[in-house]
């Protein structure tokens, strides 16, 4: 990582070398999604109705300052397997989650061994369909991804992994060939990016980084707007800025290669897609649409039908 640094200012030296502008901290600006509303049991937050997020990990694989759990920092392994048997014991009785996300932190930072017992453990819960990772190792760590990684993670399907890279600078021969190693276990790969200032708020940037992780085989899935994390005010940008961005993607370039735009609202309200407006009027008889090329089209509302007694 340390050889994609060209200089101060550069994208990839804005985003892990600290400034003095973290100290800078406004009013309102809290980490603020406020999980712990929503955490019946310690390591689980259950917001959405059929899903919940699993924090396996304590640490991230990387000082992430925009994200609202920066200041995770320790041994990835000091949460004792027996500390999680609460959250395993609520996925069990909850009948209702399918779908498992493994977070912290980064749960590819735990130990080959602790991984196989987490996933094993899950495995044996019957209504658990799906286990999703987060993990930011691809990107900053991708001597991580081994063979014997692949082969555990490869046990567990269908498991699907989000990892994350904000600018095309990150997707290096060495992230590259590990992204290709998960993929070829079987995985799939999808890509949450964070949008910010002087790193990707540029709809070429982040057209280049969108297309450069589908040759990886990486699916782009979410641009976040930055969280409204104490310190990281200077990385935050408008929202329209993001807007322009969804708007020079879509029909610009591939459909595989443009992610949802959403923000995390502040107080646990959740995902919420964000879109240009493509909608012009919109009636009882007719839509009338603008497409990406700022052309207006006509689609007809159906005819009701023609009741004959």
């Amino acid at each position: 990582m340390v050889d994609l640094i060209k200089s101060p200012g550069d994208p990839i030296w804005l985003q892990y070398v600290p400034t003095v502008q973290e100290l800078d901290v406004h009013d309102g600006l809290v980490d603020s999604l406020d999980e712990d509303a929503n955490s019946p049991v310690p390591n689980i937050t259950h917001r959405y109705p059929d899903r919940a997020l699993f924090l396996v990990s304590p640490v991230c694989a990387a000082y992430c300052r925009f994200c609202t759990r920066r200041r995770k920092v320790g041994d990835p392994e000091k949460i004792p397997l027996a500390q999680l048997e609460s959250a395993f014991r609520y996925l069990e009785e909850h009948h209702e989650i399918r779908d498992v996300i493994m977070s912290g932190g980064d749960p590819l930072l735990l130990s080959d061994r602790r991984i196989d017992d987490i996933c094993r453990r899950l495995r044996t819960i019957p209504h658990l369909e799906v286990l999703r990772i987060g993990s930011r190792v691809p990107c900053h760590l991708p001597e991580r991804v081994t063979p014997e990684l692949c082969a555990i993670l490869k046990q567990y399907h269908p498991l699907y992994i989000n990892t994350h890279f904000n600018h095309p600078d990150e997707l290096t021969p060495a992230a590259v060939r590990a992204l290709g190693m998960l993929a070829d276990a079987g995985i799939p790969l999808g890509c949450q990016t964070v949008l910010l200032k002087g790193v990707n708020d540029d709809p070429e940037v982040m057209k280049l980084l969108m297309q450069r992780l589908l040759v990886a085989r990486v699916r782009p899935y979410y641009i976040y707007m930055c969280d409204q994390v104490a310190g990281a005010e200077h990385f935050r940008t408008t929202v329209e800025k993001g807007l322009e961005i969804i708007k020079a993607l879509r029909g610009w370039t591939s459909g595989l290669a443009v992610p949802h735009f959403v923000i995390d609202a502040p107080g646990g309200g959740g995902k919420i897609p964000l879109l240009p407006e493509y909608v012009v009027k919109l009636t009882d008889k007719e839509i009338i649409l603008r497409n990406y090329a700022g052309k207006t089209y006509r689609y007809s509302q159906p005819l009701e039908p023609i009741l004959v007694g």
